[in-house]
């Protein structure tokens, strides 16, 4: 109980003061014009209520991760809670925050053209491809995760009585290894992908995600008030490696434990409400708030998995029989009832549900930015999306385990990357550059090493895979010691309309 309450007091307070301390670093400034009001479009540049953006913002980047993360990072004990609440304060919040204001001041930019401006073409050619590569990965982790959740609430033959027994045996059956109501499901959750990724966004996201937050509300709400009453006892905290299978903390825990810390993955979702802001001086409760937010529900997963199953040894148990997934199932309905359970569970389904279509959406935009191919006509649309939808339907036949660890890797790189460029950002302003300059180090030495130590990567071992992984950390920290900017440059100029291109007026692209 007090790791628990200890950790939510960290993540506010961190809010209130750390959250202040960037905001001074960013210089925001409530006087200026947003990239939603200087350029608005009515497609992505839209001017928002605050609230509204802060909730699309949440559960644009609240995805599986903060759920089935922490569940799985709770195999190695209470440890979790200092990567949760220290990885979100000091890393995550920042940088979601400094890519958030970083587009702000670069016209409403997009993290591959953020990139180059902070750290050169030639990483953006990279970063773009591997960019997408994540968004992706991104798309097809959240189309499968929220289905098989969606399947143990409506299971097969519940949904076939409804239509006869015929119904029911067609619904069993497998086709490629996957049950045909998976399929269905699947099927149903890209339609509305498809749908998120081509319509404007105030059509549909903005106006479904406040239900949606609804659901999620229900689900921190009933969990927390769970584990604050005592119904689900917590362990107290300790550094021990309580993973049955030993397994070193280091560096997985940084790896599986992503998006309730630290997730690159939110770079590319904060330009997206830097085009909806309608004033500086809400940044630091959309950007940095709603990481707190999700540190909290990251919080909150990480206690219930390990308090309600008695320890690591339990959930391993429970994890080897349903996965994740089972043990989301599991813990919402033993501890809220069947019509509290089922409201829980689908708080769950919502969070991937609304990053994997954001995620397809910033694919298409950013391919057509780099092809400079117009988005006005709808068969330009349909060129980059059907490419995309086709190579996640394929990746669905992969093992989703192994997905997951790639996206775990791939995700943590990008924020690396992402905390790298903001703290050329800051260098420029001479302005506490070293606030993302250490969780950028940090992050390079993790990701370094985990790809170097795995045998999804080069398989070189712990011992030289750290020693490996810490030598290119430090050497790209001295690099940028070096070459980083002494004199900051005028970018904090004001932003005015600019003369737009007809591609980049057009119906749904975004300019950048």
């Amino acid at each position: 109980m007090v790791a628990f309450v200890a950790g939510l007091l960290l993540l506010v307070g961190g809010y209130v003061v750390y959250g202040r301390l960037i905001e001074s670093a960013i210089r925001v400034d409530p006087d200026r014009a947003t990239p939603a009001v200087a350029l608005a479009d009515g497609v992505d540049y839209v001017a928002m209520p605050t609230w509204r953006v802060y909730l699309i913002q949440l559960l644009n980047i609240a995805g599986l991760g903060p759920v089935f993360g922490p569940i799985m990072g709770a195999l190695w004990g209470p440890q979790v809670f200092l990567w949760v609440v220290l990885g979100c304060i000091l890393g995550g919040a920042v940088h979601d925050f400094l890519i958030g204001g970083m587009s702000i001041r670069n016209h409403g930019a997009g993290l591959p053209d953020l990139v180059s401006q902070y750290l050169g073409n030639v990483i953006k050619h990279f970063a773009t491809f591997f960019i997408l590569l994540l968004m992706v990965l991104v798309g097809t982790v959240f189309v499968k995760g929220p289905a098989l959740l969606i399947v143990d609430i409506l299971p097969a033959e519940t949904v076939g009585s409804w239509f006869g027994p015929a119904a029911v045996s067609w619904l069993q059956s497998s086709t490629f290894g996957l049950t045909n109501w998976l399929w269905v499901v699947m099927a149903v959750i890209y339609v509305y992908y498809l749908l998120a990724t081509m319509l404007p966004i105030d059509v549909l996201i903005g106006r479904l995600y406040p239900f949606f937050a609804a659901a999620l509300l229900v689900m921190v709400a009933g969990l927390g008030w769970a584990l604050l009453s005592g119904r689900i006892a917590m362990p107290e905290f300790t550094l021990a490696n309580l993973h049955p299978k030993q397994l070193p903390a280091w560096p997985l825990i940084f790896i599986t434990v992503s998006c309730g810390a630290v997730s690159g993955f939110h770079a590319t979702q904060s330009p997206l409400m830097a085009r909806c802001l309608k004033n500086e001086k809400h940044m630091r409760l959309v950007f940095y708030g709603a990481m707190i937010s999700e540190g909290i529900i990251a919080l909150v997963w990480a206690s219930v998995a390990q308090g309600f199953y008695g320890g690591s040894e339990g959930l391993a148990n429970a994890l080897a029989k349903g996965g994740p997934g089972g043990v989301v199932h599991e813990t919402c309905f033993a501890t809220m009832g069947h019509f509290g359970g089922v409201l829980a569970v689908l708080g769950v389904v919502v969070l991937p549900i609304t990053s994997g279509d954001t995620a397809f959406r910033v694919g298409r935009l950013m391919l057509a930015d780099y092809f400079h191919l117009p988005q006005k006509q709808l068969h330009n649309r349909y060129v980059l999306v059907v490419p995309m939808f086709a190579i996640s339907l394929a990746l669905n036949f992969v093992n989703f385990e192994i997905i997951w660890r790639y996206f775990g890797w791939a995700n943590q790189t990008l924020a690396a990357l992402a905390l790298w460029a903001g703290a050329v950002f800051l260098a420029r302003r001479a302005s506490r550059w070293r606030i993302a300059f250490f969780p950028a180090i940090f992050m390079t030495v993790v990701t370094t090493t985990y790809i170097l130590v795995e045998d999804i990567g080069f398989g070189l071992g712990q011992k030289w895979g750290t020693v490996l992984g810490t030598a290119i950390g430090l050497a790209v920290a001295g690099i940028f010691l070096l070459v980083r900017p002494k004199l900051p440059p005028d970018e904090d100029r004001p932003l005015a309309p600019v003369p737009l291109s007809e591609a980049e007026w057009s119906t749904d692209s975004i300019a950048s």
